[in-house]
């Protein structure tokens, strides 16, 4: 790869780094008047009027958002709602598979278990959350492991699909450009996953961050040995 392409780049991902382990520090202020939760399963976050499925859905409530638990009710049909806060305005009750909280013991493992069961996308956005609300977890360096390896496997299908925005370009900028600026990056952008890309074979690369941060913080596990090959098969590729 050319230096002239790859410096820049590598250095603009390192300094950025960082950051991406802080999505949940740029978060408005959570909700107050409970056990603060955050919603995992948006299959499942319907906000209720009342805690049953026939309920008047009042509206769907995105991954990664906080709530603060008031109350649980047990339907007729034994699902369990809790009664949340979503802002100071804004209440109602949501099954409770759709939230976790970190001062729950075992959600960090059901989340796990929640990460493990998804794929591509929905995988990291999960993993994101993991990782920003369950900071204290023994499970980390397995969830960065996960994030990182999810990164790395959608590298390959982003990079087919930007080639075909790429071959409609009128070549008016330098073509490594438009592979960067692909929109379809933006969506892992915003969850702190950031792509290099090997302008030789017209591939995007995870930029490794989390298996660095497996190396920094969790330096004698066997995460870390798997960290280090990985950082290395990166290095490799865009050298």
């Amino acid at each position: 790869m050319n230096t002239h392409i790859l410096n820049p780049l590598v250095t603009l991902l390192l300094l950025s780094s960082a950051l991406h382990f802080n999505v949940a520090a740029q978060q408005k202020k959570p909700p107050t008047g409970g056990r603060i939760a955050v919603v995992v399963d948006e299959r499942l976050s319907a906000l209720r009027s009342t805690p049953q499925l026939s309920g008047k859905l009042l509206r769907r409530i995105g991954r990664g958002k906080l709530v603060a638990v008031r109350g649980v009710k047990i339907s007729r049909d034994g699902v369990v709602y809790y009664l949340v806060n979503v802002t100071s305005r804004t209440h109602g009750w949501i099954q409770r598979e759709a939230v976790l909280s970190r001062s729950q013991s075992g959600d960090d493992l059901k989340l796990l278990s929640l990460i493990k069961g998804s794929a591509d996308f929905d995988r990291i956005v999960r993993a994101r959350i993991f990782l920003d609300h369950f900071p204290r977890s023994p499970l980390r360096a397995e969830v960065l492991l996960i994030l990182g390896d999810a990164a790395e496997g959608v590298g390959a299908k982003l990079a087919r699909e930007a080639t075909r925005r790429v071959n409609e370009a009128d070549g008016s900028a330098p073509e490594f450009s438009y592979f960067l600026n692909y929109s379809g990056l933006d969506r892992y952008n915003r969850h702190g996953v950031t792509f290099v890309f090997d302008n030789s074979t017209k591939q995007f690369h995870y930029d490794g961050a989390a298996w660095r941060e497996i190396l920094r913080r969790f330096p004698k596990t066997v995460a870390a040995e798997e960290a280090r090959k990985r950082l290395s098969k990166i290095v490799a590729s865009v050298h």
